[in-house]
């Protein structure tokens, strides 16, 4: 499995416009070789070198593996429907769904991972990273992670 973005390639910069210094838009992701088996997608976009520890900036999942992307500026809700139905989480800023990078102090680093799931989660929308993390135990087929960089010019 694989996941990949025309904004960016692994270990590039994050282009501005989806950063706070930016229009703060999710990036348009694509994923490829899905395993077969797979009953849902799930992904998480986090900050491994935030002060504070891991600092997360997107939490999704019960995409349909099936889907080959996510386009550009996901709508920002609980739950997702218009052509792309999910389920989005609440990120460390409180708030749902995506928020791009906006690190105090040096360049971070970024991990934008995306799972394969044997099943549909009995997750409610809102609900925060660590419960996704919870609820994924025991239902991983496969990840993919694409790492990316961003720092205030």
């Amino acid at each position: 499995m694989r996941i990949r973005s025309t904004a960016f390639h692994d270990g590039e910069t994050i282009p501005e416009k989806y950063t706070c210094d930016g229009a703060d838009i999710s990036p348009a992701l694509f994923f490829e070789e899905v395993p077969e088996e797979a009953k849902s997608l799930a992904f998480v976009m986090d900050d491994p070198d935030a002060p504070r520890g891991t600092f997360v900036h997107w939490v999704l999942w019960d995409l349909d593996p099936s889907i080959d992307n996510l386009p550009e500026g996901l709508p920002q809700k609980p739950t997702t429907t218009n052509g792309i139905s999910c389920k989005q989480g609440r990120n460390g800023f409180d708030t749902v769904g995506y928020r791009g990078p906006c690190p105090p102090g040096k360049t971070h680093r970024y991990r934008l991972t995306l799972y394969a799931l044997d099943t549909r989660l009995e997750l409610d929308p809102g609900s925060a990273e660590k419960e996704l993390e919870k609820a994924m135990e025991g239902h991983i087929l496969e990840r993919s992670r694409l790492r990316a960089r961003y720092g205030h010019s």
